[in-house]
């Protein structure tokens, strides 16, 4: 029977009001005047830049970039990751980030490759020989998890791949490892590990008694984190979660598995409390969950295995479930689970996984005897082998002779000794070089002085630069994200300047993609009009509001002003003074003397920094009886070849009488029409435009001319952008279909979309899992995409494991697609087999039409039946 409790998926379910498909192969045009909240601006601007060619995300023709991962930061800042694609493979190594803000503005980018790739898509070697080749990689293999077809990115050189994924062990270690054999020549590529080993301390925290969030069900007791979901302490030898009928726990004994589970509660719940009110983040896994954690592990050591923790014991036998131990390994967590997944430059995932141990220490403030916050030692009380601490972050010279600089040889050195150089920058930005009040001094490998910003704000910088974090990260690309990061969290440039002095003082050089920093002096603005333009009689009036919005610095109150209005119009605001965010209504009138005429206006927010926005009035001469103003709404519209757009004209009579007026359309292209519901209004009326485009409409952007006839004759303009090539864009519609991004967009039942290891995904950590139970129950997950017409190959393909405790042929449990409520297939219990099936639907009859794909299983009252969906793709051509 399956767990009650699931995790659910990344940040991207944070996504809120985002809509429509996830690829970004080409910039959308607005779709309409409906409320734009900061998050949906932030992920439109990202979705332009990634399908917009720029230099940081370069793509070839068969390349597309589809959105992975949204994730809220600090200061109206929004983190948007991209997944690329190559003729629809995965391309690994190939991703990019943009960081955008809430009013949709772009502030950095960061592509893990400027590569542009042509290669065969034709394996060469079959996957059974990559799998032979990939299990020789491991002393012992548990399990092959999945294998699928990539395109690997590896130092700019794309090559067609096998990816075989791998649970067994290595020598010395448990492993959890992806494989990346050539596809043409069988020689391994490359190969990653999820389990990451890690060293820290093992002490008490206090004082006693700690708070614990414990969970109440029927007067038993358990060591589960009702508060902060996923997050719960077993015995690493029966797996068990520690359960009891009161709520007190552990005896202070470092012996004692249950003991060494209240420090990991207690540590595990600072650090999401930590990353919540310092950095911003939601949970451990930024989508409001944790990862679960063991005690017991025969191992002087701790590791992260991808998906949980396991607690071992230093020499004297105590668990080392200290404070800065589970920051670390939960650090590697959430370096796995930011964009670009784990940091592959040798001593960047250790480092981050003892910074985030400092940041926890930091944040928890315990008084002596306990954990010292603020010492930057790395298990300086457990003396885990007799050697007292094992890592120095502000001088990490005096343990092992670890470096303090960055050098050409760090790459190649072993990883807990790689980490120095990233300890010590983020010591000197935390801390500065000679930092006084107690703390220690830290020298610098320029020999320079470092003023630092406080842990609380070098955390934040951090946390900005792994939310612009690539795969393939290293030192430099860390150096360039962390300044962006810290010019976008400081319009004055001082976090980003002590950043670069602190990145300088390892070493690190200067990067061709560093940004730049001038400082604003406190109060810049911009702002815009709506509309741009009007048109008034003599003796009427038109109104635009003016908004404004803070692109840096703060929010202070702007003066607004207007010039170059011509003798007899005049130009008021109400209010006259604004702040941040604030709208003013503007409106412009025309006394009887004002001469006909196109006048430009000039409005202006005045405050430390100057804008200005520019009105265009047109003033009308005498009005020989029927002078209509025309306006649609929206303005622009989007359809593909073979679909239609529509917007409403209104009408309204500036002056004179309100006769009939008759609508008509001009500048279609061939191919588009336009009609009108109803063809003939008055003054206050409104009728419907319909824009079409035919199958053989050319993609393009075009303009379209509304006018009004009457005895003035007034026009407005309406831009449709057609797309797709014949009425077809190639590429993948399904979004987030290995539910690595959590159940958005997926319409779920809940708990489908887990990790629970116990039903491993078909390819990395996530899946669908439906049913289950062993009893009465049904589950579904179903996403709605548009298929665009023309396309000739509709192919809807997804991998199924179905594990049953039923026996024979008979069908007790049901799993079924459906498209659109009709059920294409039917499987059941009898369907079962080990491991992973893909199978493939087609779905050519449903070109043209919005469709939605529906997984739906359904199980009787005894013994359970799991089907278990991933991968699921949806491709067009």
């Amino acid at each position: 029977m399956r767990r009650s409790t699931v995790v659910s998926g990344a940040v991207l379910a944070l996504a809120v009001g985002v809509t429509g498909p996830m690829s970004v192969a080409a910039p959308a045009a607005p779709a309409g005047p409906a409320a734009q909240t900061p998050l949906s601006l932030a992920v439109s601007a990202a979705d332009r830049a990634a399908a917009g060619g720029l230099d940081a995300l370069a793509k070839g023709p068969y390349e597309q970039y589809d959105r992975h991962m949204v994730t809220p930061w600090l200061n109206g800042l929004y983190s948007v990751a991209y997944e690329r694609t190559y003729r629809g493979l995965p391309v690994v190594g190939g991703d990019a980030v943009v960081l955008a803000d809430g009013q949709g503005t772009v502030r950095a980018m960061q592509a893990a490759t400027a590569a542009r790739i042509d290669v065969a898509t034709t394996p060469r070697i079959s996957a059974a020989t990559a799998e032979q080749t990939s299990r020789a990689r491991l002393a012992s293999v548990d399990r092959v998890d999945s294998h699928r077809l990539v395109v690997q990115v590896k130092d700019n050189t794309a090559r067609l791949a096998w990816e075989t994924v791998l649970t067994g062990l290595t020598e010395h270690a448990p492993s959890h490892l992806h494989v990346f054999v050539d596809a043409a020549t069988g020689a391994v590529l490359d190969q990653q590990d999820d389990v990451k080993a890690g060293t820290g301390t093992s002490k008490w925290n206090g004082p006693n008694p700690l708070a614990l969030s414990t969970t109440n069900s029927g007067g038993s007791y358990s060591l589960k984190d009702p508060l902060r979901p996923g997050l719960q302490c077993a015995d690493y030898s029966t797996g068990t979660v520690f359960t009891k009928s009161t709520d007190t726990w552990g005896t202070g004994n470092p012996t004692s598995r249950e003991t060494g589970c209240v420090d990991v509660m207690w540590a595990a719940q600072q650090e999401w409390d930590m990353l919540k009110n310092w950095l911003g983040r939601n949970g451990h896994n930024g989508n409001g969950g944790s990862w679960p954690v063991k005690v017991g592990l025969s191992d002087v050591n701790a590791y992260w295995d991808g998906s949980s923790v396991s607690i071992g014991h230093n020499n004297a036998n105590e668990w080392i479930a200290s404070m800065d131990v589970v920051g670390h390994e939960m650090g590697h967590g959430l370096d796995q689970f930011t964009p670009g997944g784990t940091s592959s430059e040798s001593g960047l995932g250790e480092g981050t996984g003892d910074i985030f141990g400092a940041l926890t220490e930091a944040y928890a403030n315990e008084p002596a005897p306990y954990d010292t916050p603020g010492d930057y030692l790395v298990g300086e009380m457990v003396n885990l082998v007799g050697n007292g601490p094992i890592r120095n972050m502000y001088n990490p010279s005096l343990i092992s002779n670890d470096p303090n600089c960055y050098s050409s040889s760090i790459p190649g050195t072993e990883v807990h000794a790689a980490a120095g150089p990233l300890n010590h920058w983020f010591y000197l930005l935390a801390e500065g070089s000679n930092p006084g009040n107690g703390k220690p001094t830290s020298p610098t490998c320029n020999s320079s002085t470092v003023t630092g910003v406080g842990i609380q704000n070098a955390g934040k910088v951090f946390y900005g630069g792994m939310l612009l974090k690539t795969s393939g990260m290293s030192y430099k690309k860390y150096r360039t994200a962390t300044l962006s990061a810290a010019k976008g969290l400081d319009a004055t440039c001082e976090l980003f300047n002590r950043t670069k002095a602190a990145w300088d003082a390892i070493s690190v050089p200067a990067q061709t993609a560093d940004p730049t920093c001038t400082s604003n002096p406190g109060n810049d603005f911009s702002v815009a009009l709506n509309p741009t333009s009007g048109s008034v009689n003599p003796g009427a009036s038109v109104t635009s509001t003016v908004s404004t919005a803070t692109t840096s610095g703060s929010a202070q109150s702007v003066a607004l002003s207007a010039s170059g209005a011509p003798s007899g119009v005049t130009v008021s605001f109400s209010p006259t003074s604004v702040t941040s965010g604030g709208s003013s209504t503007m409106t412009v009138a025309a006394s009887a003397s004002a001469a006909p005429g196109n006048y430009t206006i000039t409005v202006t927010g005045t405050g430390s920094a100057t804008h200005t926005a520019q009105f265009t009035l047109t003033v009308n001469g005498s009005n020989p009886g029927n002078d209509f103003s025309i306006a649609t709404s929206p303005t622009s519209g989007s359809t593909a070849a073979g679909g239609s757009v529509t917007t409403t004209v209104s009408t309204a009579t500036t002056s004179g009488s309100a006769q009939s007026v008759a609508l008509s359309a001009s500048g279609a292209p061939s191919g588009v029409t336009v009609s009108f519901n109803p063809s003939s209004v008055t003054s206050g009326q409104s009728s419907t435009a319909t824009v079409a485009a035919a199958a053989s409409t050319a993609p393009g952007t075009y303009t379209i001319t509304i006018t009004g006839t009457g005895s003035a004759t007034h026009s407005t303009t309406f831009s449709l952008t057609v797309t797709g090539g014949g009425g077809c864009t190639a590429g993948q519609l399904i979004v987030n279909g290995g539910f690595e991004s959590g159940t958005n967009p997926w319409t779920a039942s809940s708990g489908v979309v887990d990790n629970d290891s116990s039903q491993p995904a078909h390819s990395g950590s996530y899946k669908a899992w439906l049913d289950g139970y062993g009893r009465t129950h049904t589950d579904s997950a179903a996403q709605t995409v548009t298929v665009p017409s023309g396309c000739t190959s509709v192919k809807l393909s997804y991998w199924l494991h179905i594990d049953t405790s039923e026996s024979g042929s008979t069908a007790y449990d049901t799993f079924k697609v459906q498209v659109n409520g009709t059920t294409l297939t039917t499987l059941s219990n009898a369907n079962a087999a080990a491991g992973y099936t893909q199978r493939t639907l087609d779905l050519g009859a449903y070109a043209g039409k919005e469709v939605t794909v529906t997984f739906t299983a359904t199980e009787d009252a005894s013994l359970q039946t799991s089907f278990v969906v991933d991968d699921v793709t949806l491709q067009v051509s």
